[in-house]
C-alpha cells in the first residue's frame, strides 16, 4: 500500500489532526512550518488560520510568521499587539505579495487582535520574507535609516541612498548593467551598516535594558539592510549563478528572521513549500535551472528536531493547468482518499511514484523523493479556484 494509514481527516477535525500529528513527533517543535504548493489559493491560508488558532490555544504557540515583507509586518504586529493604526491601513500597508487583499489575511489579523484584547500574554505577527522578490529589491532606505536613528544617527546616509527609484528599476533582473549594486555608494553603505551592526552588538546590555522589543526590531533592520545591499550587489554581477545566488540571499535572510522570531517562543510558519522544505530548493527561471538552500533547510540543519515541516498538496483546481492528478503520482494516490487529510510522512510509501507534471509555473507539485524529508503532508482534494 502507498498509504499505510489514512491519517486524520480535516474539515471540522483540524484540532484532533494536529494533536495526533504533534503527538507523533519526538518533541514539541520550536518552529513548525506549513507549506503551500502555490500562492493565492484561499483554502490553504484558511487552513493555516485554523491550525494557528489551535496551536495558540492548546500547544503554547506565541507567533505566526508568513512569507511576507518583514518590515511591512511590523505594521501588522503593532496593530495585533497594541491596537496601533486602523484595520484597513494595516491590511493595505502590512503585507507584500498582495496577501493583504485576501479574506484569509483579514480574518487572521482580526482574530489575533481579538485574542490579544482578552489575554495578558500577546501573540505576535511577523513577515519573515525580505523586502524583495526574485525580480526586484527595495531601496535600503527604511532599514538603514531606522537602524541609524536607533543608534543615535552616527552616520549621514541620505546622500548615499539618493533616489529610491534607482534601486527599484525593474529592468535590472535581466540586465545587470542597470543595477546600482556596483556603485561606490553601495560599497560605502555596506561598510556603514557593518559598523552599525557592530555597535548594536556592543551596546546589547544597555539596549535590552531600555527595551528588548526595540532592540529586536533594530536587529531586524540590520539584517534587512545587509541582505538588501548584498542582493543589489548580486544583481549587478553578470554570472551564470546570478539568480541562484540571489535566491540564496533571500532564503538566508528568511532563515535568520525565523530564528529571531522564535526568541518570542514557539512559532508557526506559513510559506511556499519550496521555502520550508529540507532538500535543496530548485526552479526554472531565466532560461536555466536554479538551485539554492531554502530557509527551512537552513533552520532544520541548525535546529534539528526543533524544526518540523508539513508540506501541502492539492488534487484538482478549476484551472486548465491544474486538472486531476495523473495516476502513479503522489497526488494521484492521495486523490483516491475520500477527502482532505493530514498524514504522517512515515505512513506514506513513495516507491515507484513519479513526479506530477504541470504547465502552471506558479504551482509546484510535491516531489515524491522529498516526502521522507517532511514530517507530514496536508492534502486538499479539491480547491474552488486557483487564484483568489
Amino acid at each position: 500500500m502507498i498509504v499505510q494509514e489514512i491519517g486524520v481527516a480535516l474539515g471540522e477535525k483540524v484540532g484532533p489532526a494536529m494533536d495526533a500529528f504533534l503527538g507523533s513527533l519526538p518533541g514539541s517543535p520550536l518552529i513548525l512550518g506549513l507549506g503551500e504548493p502555490t500562492h493565492h489559493v484561499e483554502p490553504f491560508p484558511l487552513l493555516r488560520n485554523q491550525i494557528f488558532q489551535h496551536l495558540v490555544e492548546h500547544h503554547g504557540y506565541r507567533s505566526i510568521a508568513i512569507e511576507s515583507d518583514c518590515l511591512a509586518g511590523l505594521v501588522v504586529n503593532s496593530y495585533v499587539v497594541d491596537g496601533i493604526g486602523s484595520f484597513d491601513d494595516v491590511m493595505r500597508d502590512g503585507f507584500s505579495h498582495g496577501f493583504g487583499d485576501f479574506e484569509s489575511s483579514r480574518a487572521l489579523v482580526k482574530w489575533m487582535r481579538e485574542y490579544n484584547e482578552n489575554h495578558d500574554e500577546p501573540i505576535r505577527f511577523f513577515g519573515f520574507d525580505g523586502p524583495f522578490e526574485v525580480a526586484y529589491a527595495h531601496s535600503p532606505r527604511q532599514a538603514i535609516t531606522e537602524l541609524n536613528s536607533y543608534l543615535g544617527s552616527p552616520y549621514t546616509v541620505d546622500s548615499l541612498i539618493a533616489e529610491d527609484e534607482r534601486w527599484t528599476n525593474p529592468d535590472v533582473i535581466m540586465d545587470p548593467t542597470k543595477s546600482v549594486g556596483s556603485s561606490e555608494e553601495v560599497k560605502q553603505l555596506r561598510l556603514i551598516v557593518d559598523d552599525l551592526r557592530g555597535l548594536l552588538t556592543a551596546q546589547t546590555p544597555r539596549l535590552i535594558a531600555d527595551s528588548r522589543d526595540d532592540w529586536w526590531r533594530a536587529r531586524l533592520y540590520g539584517r534587512t539592510a545587509t541582505a538588501l545591499l548584498r542582493y543589489h550587489e548580486g544583481m549587478a554581477v553578470d554570472s551564470p549563478d546570478r539568480i541562484s545566488h540571489l535566491l540564496g540571499i533571500r532564503d538566508a535572510l528568511m532563515a535568520e528572521n525565523l530564528k529571531a522570531i522564535a526568541e518570542y517562543g514557539k512559532t508557526f510558519v506559513f510559506a511556499h513549500n519550496g521555502h520550508l522544505q529540507r532538500p535543496v530548493a530548485s526552479m526554472n527561471f531565466a532560461g536555466a535551472h536554479q538551485e539554492w538552500w531554502g530557509a527551512g533547510a537552513i533552520v532544520s540543519a541548525e535546529l534539528g528536531e526543533q524544526y518540523a515541516f508539513i508540506a501541502s498538496a492539492l488534487g484538482t483546481a478549476p484551472n486548465p493547468n491544474v486538472g486531476a492528478p495523473e495516476p502513479g503520482t503522489l497526488e494521484g494516490v492521495l486523490d483516491t482518499l475520500p477527502g482532505d487529510y493530514l498524514l504522517n510522512s512515515a505512513d506514506i510509501d513513495t516507491t515507484g511514484l513519479k513526479p506530477r507534471t504541470t504547465d502552471n509555473f506558479a504551482y509546484a507539485p510535491l516531489d515524491p523523493a522529498h516526502i521522507e524529508h517532511t514530517d507530514g503532508i496536508v492534502f486538499l482534494k479539491t480547491v474552488p479556484q486557483l487564484y483568489g
